[in-house]
C-alpha cells in the first residue's frame, strides 16, 4: 500500500493545499527516475539559484525548458538521422537517450535564462519577493500623547 489519505490534512489547514498537493506527487509515484540526467542544484548569490544538467550529446534544438505552474520542465528528444541508423556500434556506452526531469520551484522563484556550455545545460533562478511580501517593521507608539502632562 503506497497510497497515504491526506484527507484530514486539508480539513484542518488553510492556505497549505499546494504544499499536500506535493505530498499527493511524491507519494503517487509520479516523481521521474532519480539518475539520469545528473543535475547539480547550487546557491550563487542571495537570492539566486542555478540548475546544471549534464546534456552531453544533445544539441540546442533537442532540449526544451518550460515552465508551467511552478514547475520547471527539460526535455531532450534525440532526433535518428540516417547516418546515426546506419551505424553499426562494437559498444554503446552513451545512452544518448530522451528524456524529461521537472523541478517544483519554490513561490516567486523565476526562470531568468538558460545556456548550454559543454554539454552542460545551466539553468539560471532568481527569486522576486514582492515588496508587499517582505518582511517590514513597525513602529510602536505608547498610548500617553506626548506633550500633555496630567495633573493631580
Amino acid at each position: 500500500m503506497r497510497s497515504i489519505d491526506l484527507t484530514p490534512l486539508y480539513r484542518s489547514t488553510v492556505g497549505f493545499d499546494r504544499l499536500a498537493q506535493m505530498l499527493d506527487q511524491v507519494t503517487s509515484g509520479d516523481a521521474p527516475a532519480p539518475g539520469y540526467p545528473p543535475y547539480n542544484i547550487e546557491k550563487t548569490g542571495e537570492s539566486a539559484y542555478r540548475i546544471t544538467l549534464a546534456v552531453a550529446g544533445f544539441g540546442e534544438d533537442e532540449l526544451n525548458v518550460e515552465v508551467k505552474d511552478q514547475t520547471l520542465t527539460v526535455t531532450a528528444r534525440k532526433q535518428e538521422t540516417e547516418e546515426a541508423a546506419a551505424r553499426v556500434y562494437l559498444h554503446r556506452g552513451i545512452a544518448e537517450r530522451g528524456f524529461e526531469r521537472r523541478f517544483q520551484l519554490a513561490d516567486h522563484v523565476k526562470v531568468s535564462g538558460a545556456e548550454l556550455v559543454n554539454g552542460l545545460l545551466h539553468i539560471d533562478l532568481v527569486r522576486e519577493v514582492p515588496e508587499a511580501l517582505k518582511p517590514r517593521t513597525i513602529a510602536i507608539s505608547t498610548g500617553a500623547q506626548s506633550g500633555k502632562v496630567i495633573e493631580g
